[in-house]
């Protein structure tokens, strides 16, 4: 195993979070603990976040080419899992991430999206392949393909309960899937903006109050 990977691997998988304490995870206390054996990030009325906040994993895995699985369970709200990211510049208080993100919320529309905060937005919808490049001028180009439909593709969500996520990132070529079914692929070809590699870490979003839970973190570094 790598340096610092302390949890046992299996079937090539390295386990990131060891289901009792917020070991090699960094994240505002205000928000971030461990409830029932799952990383919990919880706002409220009294306790919101002022901007998204997120708890970064600060173990010494490197992620550049991996799969990666991640439980989740979502009350309210909007959250996501950030690969390839980056500590966003200037003055803040240290959990403030952009980058890829692997999107779901409590709603019906974006669950399943590849999102960039902080980093160019919405990148590939729902049902959608979509590659990215730069024109002649030097501005982002999306070319969409359609592979499925959203609403059906959002039918194998559920609501209120534990859901699985994978991601698989290779080269600069991106899937995303929510209980096994594919929910976005990317493509990204623009060479002044995408990531070879870069920080994971998982959101908590401003606004209404709201509770997120993950657990099962595994990563597998792909050749």
């Amino acid at each position: 195993l790598a340096a610092g990977s302390i949890f046992a691997a299996k079937d090539g998988f390295v386990s990131l979070f060891d289901g009792k304490s917020l070991d090699n995870w960094d994240g505002d206390p205000k928000f971030w603990s461990v409830k029932d054996g799952a990383i919990t990030g919880i706002t409220t009325k009294e306790n919101p976040t002022r901007g998204n906040t997120f708890i970064i994993y600060t173990g010494k895995e490197k992620f550049y080419d991996f799969e990666l699985h991640v439980d989740f369970k979502i009350l309210g709200g909007n959250s996501g899992i950030q690969y390839r990211s980056f500590k966003k510049p200037g003055n803040h208080d240290g959990w403030r991430i952009g980058g890829y993100q692997a999107d779901f919320e409590s709603g019906d529309r974006y669950s399943g999206i590849c999102y960039g905060e902080g980093f160019r937005g919405i990148l590939s919808l729902r049902g959608q392949k979509t590659t990215l490049s730069l024109n002649d001028k030097g501005k982002l180009q999306k070319k969409a393909e359609t592979f499925g439909d959203t609403k059906e593709i959002g039918k194998a969500i559920k609501k209120k309960q534990w859901n699985s996520y994978r991601i698989v990132a290779k080269g600069f070529h991106f899937t995303q899937y929510i209980n096994d079914v594919k929910t976005t692929e990317l493509i990204d070809n623009d060479e002044k903006s995408r990531r070879a590699d870069g920080l994971l870490a998982l959101q908590l979003h401003a606004g209404p109050p709201m509770n997120v839970q993950f657990k099962n973190i595994r990563v597998k570094h792909l050749k």
